[in-house]
């Protein structure tokens, strides 16, 4: 008799022990759903990117070289680069990238990663892509990025959107989105730093910001806004008041479907995007970050080999109202 209850606490032992790997298997799962799902796969592979300003505020990409008001991306950067997932760290200011295993799971250990080896790289090195500009102006300004608009009755777009690129297909005749979801996971830093005319800093005071487009869709059964944890332990990545965060922006077949014509419906800014001012003469640096959020939960094996399109752009609000100045 004995043995027999003894068989029986055996079993309910077993059970018991099967149901708890069983649920922390599950909290496993949820508190790690991006990077689980991730080997080392996943990347954005194409990158387009335009930076404007708006009339009296102008840009450049050297602090004594040629200004002007609008700069290409891919003469700045290799846009080649491919984005690879890591996640920002606020609280010690660099990327981090997860470690795996070689059966692609995480070992929960990060690697801290740097500009210099791990920025703008084609090599197995390469997770983000850096690169700084210069702004400056004759007038009081404040600065902002300019919302997102529809221009030629939503034929193109101008101010400040990322959006999937939109790839045509030649069977079915039609586009196909190159993002795959990943323009949901794609995020901006942008990096404020005020400068003397040579470019030198002039103090170690800056400001970093994070804009967040398509911030309210994803791939799975998530609606609206779903803040991206830092593994710094905070709920977002940067304090609530440096994020940037804007609604879907994406694009629709022309009727009749043409080769090179898609209708962009462009999304909003869901507060003003503020990030500077500038006083008559003075110059900022501004350090452009673009990478692949890890923590976000859109980041996972499905957009492997993304295309985006970005358009970048800073709305200059005249304070002074007296024209533009001669900058020595």
């Amino acid at each position: 008799m004995e043995e027999k209850k003894d068989r029986q606490r055996n079993k309910w032992k077993i059970f018991f022990s099967f149901y708890l790997v069983v649920v922390l298997l599950i909290l496993l799962t949820v508190s790690t759903y991006t990077w689980f799902s991730l080997s080392q796969t996943p990347r954005v592979s194409d990158m387009y990117l335009f930076v404007n300003t708006e009339t009296g505020l102008e840009i450049s990409m050297n602090p004594t070289g040629e200004w002007t008001q609008q700069l290409d991306f891919r003469d700045m950067v290799d846009v080649t680069t491919p984005l690879r997932p890591v996640t920002w760290s606020n609280e010690n200011q660099c990327f981090y990238a997860a470690s795996y295993m070689p059966d692609g799971r995480m070992t929960g250990e990060w690697k801290a990663l740097t500009d210099e080896e791990n920025a703008n790289k084609l090599t197995l090195a390469g997770y983000y892509i850096k690169s700084t500009l210069y702004a400056r102006s004759g007038v009081s300004l404040d600065v902002a990025l300019s919302p997102a608009v529809e221009v030629e009755e939503g034929l193109q777009g101008s101010g400040t959107y990322l959006i999937g690129y939109p790839v045509w297909d030649e069977d079915a005749l039609m586009h196909q989105n190159g993002g795959l979801g990943g323009e949901s996971a794609v995020r901006i830093g942008i990096r404020i730093t005020p400068v003397n005319s040579s470019g030198i800093p002039k103090g170690s005071e800056s400001e970093f910001y994070i804009y967040e487009p398509n911030c309210n869709v994803h791939l799975g059964a998530e609606a609206g806004y779903v803040p991206t944890p830092s593994i710094d332990g905070t709920e977002t990545l940067v304090e609530e008041e440096y994020l940037i965060l804007q609604s879907q922006s994406h694009w629709s077949e022309a009727y009749p479907v043409e080769h090179d014509v898609v209708m962009h419906q462009l999304g909003e800014f869901l507060e003003e995007p503020k990030l500077f001012s500038l006083e008559a003469g003075e110059m900022v640096k501004i350090d452009l970050y673009l990478w692949l959020e890890g923590q976000d939960i859109d980041c996972t094996n499905e957009i492997t080999g993304a295309q985006v399109m970005a358009n970048l752009q800073f709305s200059a609000g005249d304070q002074s109202q007296s024209g533009m100045q001669p900058i020595y």
